[in-house]
Order: C-alpha cells, then structure tokens, then sequence
C-alpha cells in the first residue's frame, strides 16, 4: 500500500474517531440533561408494545429493567465520563487533523489508556463490542504512530 493511501485511510479512521466523540458529547450532554424519570418514561415507552406483544422479550425486559434501576449518580458518571471521554477524544482529533504535532504522542497514550480501560471493563462484562472498539483502536495507534514518524520526518526535512 503506497503512502498516499496509507494517509487516506489515517485520515478516515481519525474521521470516525471524532464522530464517536462527538456521538460520546452528545450523549454526555443528554444524561446531564434529562432527568432519571424521563429516561424510565423513554425507555417504557420505547418497549411498551413489544413487552405487550411479548411479555417475555429479553432485550426490552432489559432494557426496562435497567433504565428502572438507573440511580442518580450513575447517570452522573456516564455524564461525565461520556464527554469528558468526548472532549479529550475531539481535542486529539483536532490536533491530528491540523498535524500538531503535541497530537501524536498525546494519542498514542490517550489511546492506551482507553484500551487499558476498556480491557478491564471486558473483564467484567464480556462485551464483543469493546473488544471490537480496542481492536479499532489498536489499528488507529499503528496509523497514528505510521503518521508519526513521516510528519516528524518531513518537519526534521524541511528544518
């Protein structure tokens, strides 16, 4: 794979980075928002006719069961953890795109942090999705160091 495509998908993958941040903010946004009754009465509504369909159903039984015991200070924390998580995730992307340099290094160890994080939630909860979300995260770090070298390089060049 020549350079230049390497670089497109650098760029595309730091993309969809910063929409699952800005995705991160709006939720956090939202929980700080909307109170706990009016995410119960959501989620009720939500499920309302399939739990009536079928009393039984297993994702809206949960669903209606989580929201239900969904206290104040969790709400607060994925508030907070959403978009702060956001926040630092759409100040990196930012930095990446513009090339600071200061963006790179801060990736890679923000980056390692979050897969740290997020192995140690698998441990607790078996979820394909952040096994998922660390291998994406992995192959953005091999971008990033990739892009790394060659902006450091170009810089060194052209002093």
């Amino acid at each position: 794979m020549d350079e230049r495509r390497i670089h497109q998908v650098f760029q595309i993958s730091v993309l969809l980075k910063g929409a699952h941040a800005l995705v991160e903010c709006i939720g956090g946004l939202m929980l700080a928002l909307i109170s706990t009754d009016t995410i119960v009465s959501l989620v009720r509504q939500l499920t309302q006719e399939e739990l009536i369909e079928d009393p039984h159903d297993f994702l809206a039984g949960h669903l209606l069961t989580l929201a239900s015991n969904f206290s104040v200070s969790t709400q607060h924390f994925y508030a907070f953890y959403l978009l702060s998580h956001g926040l630092v995730k759409l100040a990196l992307v930012a930095g990446l795109l513009t090339n600071k340099l200061w963006a790179y290094p801060a990736s890679l160890v923000a980056l390692s942090l979050f897969i740290v994080y997020q192995l140690y939630r698998f441990s607790y909860t078996h979820s394909a999705g952040l096994i998922v979300l660390t291998v994406f995260d992995l192959f953005v770090m091999v971008l990033i160091w990739h892009e790394y070298r060659l902006v450091r390089q170009h810089r060194l060049a052209g002093q």
